[in-house]
């Protein structure tokens, strides 16, 4: 299979095909989130069942980034076939889920094997997006997240508006679209002019980027980021549950809400890259962090509100938990070497979502045996020392 043209098209064209590419093919990442009950009910699956399938899904990830960074997978080979190969593998480990007689072990490894594959798609599409922009990549990686904020919601909204519609479908359809995104960027998105490959693998890559000063701010600020962000996105549901049964006279439709909440932070993340233009990437990553900080330290209170204020602090917290995210790719992909970014960019992910992991068991524990409004109280940390860790960033 040959990618359709060796003239490598402008970076204006090409952005929103690896955009649509992206959506596609990070749907598969919360496609578990968005039918946890179901496969609970089906399977008599136990409690803190969500924060697992999250977990291994992070834990998949991780792995799959550890071996791509030490590997130099994307720095060696072509972007875009790297691309296509991990969303068809995503796409069909995503797919195993619709065997019969599963338990939460095998559950939990066939979520870990689609986190796998992840790792060879945002990031790679992060690389790609590089590839193409010498200049304005805030704004570029800006579209970029944003897409995958949406792919990650979309399970949601397959779910919400089918309420008939089987969990079945929407393992299926994640996985199609998943497919498709993968064989479309592989096709239409030749490499970049930008791109300058490495031809060997270098074990030492992966620490020799962090002795650069403005690379580990950039770094530090985005693990404070990762603390938050997906316990965040993995308990926005949750939360909605326990605001209703403090209201038991509200009816809520979970599914739409939580693609909402999340959803929404798609237009920070663009508006985001616009604003990074005129202030600098640093300043929108510290103010999106001070207030999605504030939202975690207020997130007790939020449950007394009234519902229309409470579903908009949740979209504040939502649009200003994800914002932040474009703007430290970008200051970790120009404080990288340009032989070395997508590795350096790689070796970033797997920390950060390696914090994921213990966020998200910290928040799940919390839920079940302290105080549930009280449990993402445990998130501050993060964003305030992400704040900490940039403050000297331009």
């Amino acid at each position: 299979m040959k990618q359709m043209s060796q003239t490598p098209p402008k970076a204006g064209a090409i952005l929103p095909i690896i955009v649509l590419a992206q959506f596609a093919c990070t749907s598969l990442w919360f496609a578990g989130n968005a039918v946890s009950k179901d496969l609970v009910d089906l399977y008599q699956l136990g409690e803190g069942t969500l924060g697992h399938l999250t977990s291994a899904v992070q834990f998949g990830f991780i792995s799959g980034t550890l071996v791509f960074a030490l590997l130099g997978i994307s720095d060696r080979f072509s972007p875009s076939r790297v691309f296509m190969v991990c969303a068809l593998l995503g796409a069909t480990a995503n797919l195993l889920v619709l065997l019969p007689n599963q338990g939460l072990t095998s559950l939990l490894i066939i979520r870990f094997g689609t986190g796998f594959f992840l790792a060879g798609i945002y990031p790679v599409g992060m690389k790609i997006a590089s590839d193409y922009h010498e200049k304005g990549l805030g704004k570029a990686l800006g579209f970029l997240v944003g897409a995958l904020v949406l792919g990650t919601a979309f399970p949601h909204l397959i779910k919400s508006i089918g309420q008939g519609l089987s969990w079945q479908a929407v393992f299926i359809c994640t996985s199609a679209i998943s497919a498709l995104g993968g064989i479309f960027l592989f096709l239409a998105v030749p490499d970049g002019p930008f791109r300058k490959p490495s031809s060997k693998i270098d074990l030492g890559v992966s620490l020799m980027v962090f002795k650069k000063n403005d690379f580990r701010q950039a770094a530090f600020g985005y693990f404070g980021h990762m603390w938050e962000l997906y316990a965040f996105w993995a308990f926005v549901p949750v939360v909605l549950t326990l605001y209703q049964e403090g209201h038991p006279l509200i009816q809520l439709n979970t599914s739409l809400f939580s693609f909402i909440i999340i959803g929404a932070g798609a237009f920070s993340c663009i508006a985001g890259g616009y604003l990074s233009a005129a202030r600098g990437s640093g300043f929108v990553a510290r103010v999106a962090l001070t207030i999605s900080g504030l939202c975690c330290a207020l997130s007790p209170f939020g449950y007394q509100l009234p519902f229309g204020l409470f579903i908009v602090f949740l979209l504040v917290w939502g649009t200003s938990v994800i914002a932040d995210s474009p703007q430290f790719s970008t200051l970790v992909a120009q404080s990288a070497p340009k032989e070395n970014t997508g590795t350096a960019l790689t070796i970033v992910n797997c920390i950060g979502f390696s914090i994921t992991i213990v966020s998200i068991e910290v928040v799940q524990w919390l839920m079940h045996h302290g105080s549930p409004n009280l449990a993402l109280l445990a998130l501050a940390p993060g964003p305030f020392l992400g704040v900490l860790a940039t403050v000297r960033k331009s």
